[in-house]
């Protein structure tokens, strides 16, 4: 099938204004008002809908600044330029999750992508991500962020996709990505601790009320992972290039947050969660005044 049939269209998704981009293989939605969130990322053969919705929480637009857990929990959501709340320089309050996510995004409809923008709050940079078809099979996402200040600005950047368990899955890292290092324990594991990623692979949709987290602890050798369910063949495969994004990290959740089991693959730039830590260990990213950086991801789906 040819990647011509591209159709984006308006539309409205749980009272909200969306834009919906599809083609016949795959159909992806976003809200603008909520940090351009992607709320919907279908599989058509199979239906197959990879991300979690906000079930009975209220779709809304957040409060800026307030804790992430507090609202939808759903989608696809962009962390920037932190991802745990932390004191930065000059006394600036980063806000847990980033400010990206409880913000409203401009987004134009271009042909062939979906162009979404947004100016940050309490630092002086402008963040756009553009969303396009780039196979019949595959998505992708082209970020770029520009400092717009006459001194340098240090980010972390990090994907948070909610990908929602629905039946056994199997996560797939590269073979010599297996040793992870554990940031949170949740009720079982030790965070500091390092954990073989054999023993964390198996994902399932019951609910017991933990949660974990990962980073594979030093830059990403290859830069892909996959989830694949064991029923029915369903597969997602994110991919980017390590040199631009050189960290992964894996949130698990089996309703310690959330109200169902859901797994985030998360690429990054910068680690552990912390702006302050980034910076502290050297893994922040640093944009001399006026400059931009930008990176790709790609998501492709099948069975």
């Amino acid at each position: 099938m040819s990647t011509d049939k591209i159709e984006i269209s308006d539309s409205v998704y749980k009272g909200h204004s969306s834009i919906v981009m599809e083609n016949d293989t795959l159909r992806l939605e976003l809200v603008p008002l909520i940090g351009a969130k992607l709320v919907s990322l279908v599989y058509k053969p199979t239906g197959k809908e990879w991300l979690v919705d906000s079930g009975n929480r209220p779709l809304v637009a957040p409060a800026f600044a307030s804790a992430f857990g507090e609202w939808d929990m759903s989608g696809w959501d962009e962390c920037f330029p932190t991802i745990d709340s932390c004191r930065f320089e000059s006394g600036v309050e980063l806000p847990d999750h980033g400010e990206l996510w409880s913000l409203p995004w401009s987004c134009k409809k271009t042909g062939v992508s979906i162009a979404c923008a947004v100016e940050g709050v309490l630092l002086p940079y402008r963040f756009s991500r553009q969303v396009s078809l780039s196979a019949q099979d595959t998505i992708k996402l082209s970020y770029e962020v520009k400092n717009e200040s006459k001194e340098p600005l240090s980010f972390l950047w990090a994907a948070h996709p909610q990908f929602v368990i629905t039946e056994p899955t199997e996560m797939i890292l590269p073979s010599d990505m297996q040793k992870l290092q554990c940031v949170y324990g949740g009720k079982q594991l030790i965070a500091g601790e390092s954990y073989l990623a054999s023993e964390h692979r198996y994902l399932h949709p019951e609910v017991t009320g933990n949660g974990k987290k990962f980073y594979y602890p030093d830059h990403a050798t290859e830069g892909w992972s996959t989830l694949r369910e064991q029923i029915s063949g369903n597969y997602l495969k994110i991919s980017w290039a390590v040199e631009k994004a050189p960290y992964l990290g894996i949130w698990i959740d089996e309703g310690m947050f959330n109200d169902r089991s859901v797994c985030a693959l998360e690429p990054g730039i910068g680690y552990y969660d912390s702006l302050n830590t980034a910076v502290q260990n050297g893994t922040a990213r640093t944009l001399e005044p006026y400059e931009t950086y930008s990176w790709d991801l790609d998501i492709e789906l099948g069975s």
